[in-house]
């Protein structure tokens, strides 16, 4: 597809060339362009409670694995299907319930401390949703406080839960962004996101020397002057 059919097509489905997106269900290149920040879940998401998920997704998966051929009375694959649902409801897709966000505490700037503060080199473990296959890499972020400082933990804290859900990289970088912007009430804040993806490492293209970069600058970091500052604290690290 040409460059300026692609922006046509974007357009007539509610995107804008610019790259901000509305409402789309349009894939191209792979990618779901969405225009909804929040990840897409049903309204009765959590009527079931999690131990009603993992009996429900352990039967379905012996299904999948016996459709597959996979002989499940062998002592290695018996308990394969309630390992799998719990670690889906428990633990890799555990930001999917909001019983499960972070609570956070914010403490006064009272040292007046007025530059960027930096947390770089944030683990990140997440799912592609497109096949529910890892994404491995780290995330850094920066903010500007606006009167309050936040615990430095929790970041990693907020990082881990949005991670821990089916995901896309775009859609979780704007969800950290967005969730730090709520709770410091600045606009002053920096995402940048880099990773592996296994889906394209170990299936379709199988290449894994590529890697994703996104990021996310508002407020006084759309400046180049603290947008340069932000990349070279990251690039120390490394």
């Amino acid at each position: 597809m040409k460059p300026q059919e692609t922006s046509s097509k974007l357009e007539a489905n509610g995107v804008h060339s610019n790259g901000h997106a509305l409402l789309v269900d349009e894939i191209i290149d792979d990618h779901m362009f969405t225009g909804c920040v929040e990840t897409p879940m049903l309204p009765d998401a959590f009527e079931m409670d999690d131990d009603e998920k993992v009996a429900r997704i352990s039967e379905k998966f012996a299904d999948i694995l016996t459709i597959l051929g996979m002989d499940l009375s062998d002592d290695s694959l018996r308990d394969t299907p309630q390992r799998v649902a719990k670690m889906y409801v428990k633990e890799i897709f555990s930001g999917l319930n909001p019983a499960n966000k972070p609570k956070v505490q914010m403490f006064a700037n009272s040292y007046g401390y007025n530059r960027m503060l930096v947390e770089r080199n944030i683990t990140l473990h997440s799912y592609c949703e497109h096949h529910l296959v890892p994404i491995i890499g780290k995330v850094h972020v920066a903010y500007m406080s606006n009167g309050h400082v936040i615990g430095l933990s929790k970041i990693n804290r907020i990082v881990r839960y949005f991670a821990k859900r089916p995901q896309v990289q775009e859609r979780l970088t704007e969800q950290i962004a967005m969730e730090l912007k709520s709770i410091l009430q600045t606009d002053d804040v920096a995402v940048l996101v880099e990773a592996d993806h296994f889906c394209v490492i170990t299936r379709g293209i199988e290449d894994a020397q590529s890697s994703t970069v996104t990021s996310h600058y508002s407020g006084a970091f759309e400046e180049d002057n603290r947008r340069e500052e932000f990349l070279k604290y990251i690039d120390l690290g490394k």
